[in-house]
């Protein structure tokens, strides 16, 4: 598996998956909350668990590759909901 593989979205049965699976994680989120833990440290404890995942699936050279495009997604507010500062 490469880095092409980690940043498909062409495929929807794969994108329909990826839509589920953050369904499932966005119900644990709010459950975390609700319990009183913090959203930092759910969020902390998500990454780290998603990137163990991948990890084990692609291999840690794709997956850094990956994360290498982290910053710019980030900066060009791909994963900004509203502006929170």
């Amino acid at each position: 598996m490469n880095n092409d593989t980690l940043n498909r979205t062409e495929d929807e049965a794969f994108a329909a998956d990826r839509r589920a699976a953050l369904g499932f994680v966005a119900q644990a989120f709010e459950e975390a909350l609700m319990s009183g833990l913090e959203g930092d440290s759910f969020a902390h404890a998500a990454l780290f668990t998603a990137f163990q995942e991948l990890v084990g699936v692609y291999g840690e050279e794709a997956v850094a590759q990956f994360a290498e495009n982290l910053p710019r997604r980030i900066r060009h507010g791909e994963f900004t909901i509203a502006e929170r500062h």
